[in-house]
């Protein structure tokens, strides 16, 4: 199996630091937030090879520059056409594969993927996706009585009324036909192509149950987070 990051994007939701470098490239400890992705992802022994796409020609260039020549990672330049289109770009690079992992570059979570990857097959499903039922906040919660505060909950563990995805999809290859299909310059993967698998049942879940993550979209956060941080960095083994 090989394990496609997405690394692309405008990281939007990162600015101004993005303006800068790119999320990929937010620092933990000294090092960017995609070596320990990648050094995660080649953990588990049926991930043969790591694909990143990202913009290359911007500021994306400055995580080939971080790599450099290694051998063990592969390159793939995206064209901005979005999380599903940008897929098309790794066709070749699957053609001996029947699926793969893809991992959008801002999430931060030990998951694990042999049993993700066994949920996967065991529901015969066209991808599945990471998700959780349960989220601990960041703010404090008050249980309210007729306009009195009985009682302060501060940072709670919330259960979810719907469950939350994670960047973290598992993929059969046929979805690049899918996304050809479509024939459109723009392909958002979720919209696009996995709302319409998910009413012929075909999209399962993968639950991470306790297990942390973190969408570490800006420094702030990884700042804000840093227990948190630390903890799934420690998770990971690494």
């Amino acid at each position: 199996m090989k394990a496609i990051i997405l690394a692309g994007g405008k990281g939007t939701r990162g600015k101004p630091y993005t303006e800068y470098f790119p999320k990929a490239m937010n620092p933990i400890n000294g090092k960017p937030m995609i070596d320990y992705v990648v050094r995660y992802l080649k953990s588990f022994n049926f991930i043969k090879e790591v694909i990143i796409i990202s913009d290359y020609n911007g500021l994306g260039g400055q995580i080939k520059n971080y790599y450099g020549d290694r051998k063990d990672i592969k390159f793939i330049q995206d064209s901005q056409s979005g999380t599903g289109g940008d897929l098309l770009h790794i066709e070749k690079e699957l053609k001996n594969e029947s699926e793969f992992l893809l991992w959008f570059v801002d999430n931060l979570c030990a998951i694990d993927v042999k049993k993700m990857r066994e949920t996967f097959k065991e529901k015969n499903s066209f991808a599945c996706i990471a998700t959780r039922t349960k989220r601990k906040e960041e703010t404090g919660f008050a249980i309210v009585e007729d306009g009195i505060i009985k009682e302060f909950k501060e940072k709670p563990v919330m259960k979810l009324q719907l469950s939350e995805c994670l960047g973290i999809y598992m993929l059969r290859k046929e979805i690049i036909q899918k996304i050809k299909k479509k024939k459109q310059k723009q392909v958002n993967l979720s919209y696009d192509i996995l709302q319409e698998l998910s009413k012929e049942g075909k999209v399962s879940a993968y639950d991470i149950a306790d297990k942390e993550w973190v969408d570490a979209e800006s420094p702030m956060i990884l700042e804000r987070n840093k227990k948190l941080v630390t903890k799934i960095i420690k998770q990971m083994g690494l």
